[in-house]
């Protein structure tokens, strides 16, 4: 069967629940299948007495990102370790293709000394908008939902989620 234009335009970004720490897995077995899965990670340094170690673990947990149309649902979901697609309204979550891009971007910009956590956000309500003035994120604005001396949240709408980034409080300013 040959795809059309229009069946390809109607692949968008879904998030799936996945069983616990089975997100590498389900990205792995998704792309094995021909879906275009995405599962970001993060860096991480864990330590033991004896040594220290540099892992990769997923930045959303049990949250892997995948490109379907509606005819590819009863695939993803036969996939080994996936729970179910993740629901906002009734409705599958859709992730704007530049929101894909904007979490790539900051993956592939952190460094070391950028601490980058994802908090479930449904429970918290926005504050003060700012802009963000010095480092990776220069140019960006943001809400705050919480702040302290040094920690911004960062809203992403359509996960609800939203990303934790820790700076100085002088490299940013209300809007």
């Amino acid at each position: 069967m040959q795809v059309t234009n229009k069946q390809s335009e109607e692949k968008k970004w879904h998030v799936i629940y996945t069983k616990s720490k089975w997100e590498k897995k389900v990205d792995e077995l998704l792309v094995q299948r021909g879906h275009e899965s995405w599962c970001p990670v993060k860096m991480e340094e864990r330590r033991w007495k004896d040594r220290k170690k540099i892992i990769y673990t997923p930045l959303f947990r049990s949250y892997v990102f995948v490109k379907a149309s509606k005819e590819d649902y009863t695939k993803i979901l036969s996939t080994n370790g996936v729970v179910n697609f993740l629901y906002f309204e009734k409705k599958p979550a859709i992730i704007r293709d530049n929101e894909i891009e904007e979490i790539r971007k900051y993956l592939g910009l952190s460094t070391k000394d950028t601490l980058i956590e994802i908090i479930d956000m449904s429970n918290l309500s926005p504050q003060t908008k700012v802009s963000i003035n010095q480092g990776l994120f220069m140019g960006r604005r943001g809400e705050v939902v919480k702040a302290n001396k040094n920690t911004v949240f960062v809203r992403i709408e359509s996960l609800k989620m939203m990303m934790i980034v820790e700076f100085k409080v002088n490299d940013i300013s209300p809007i």
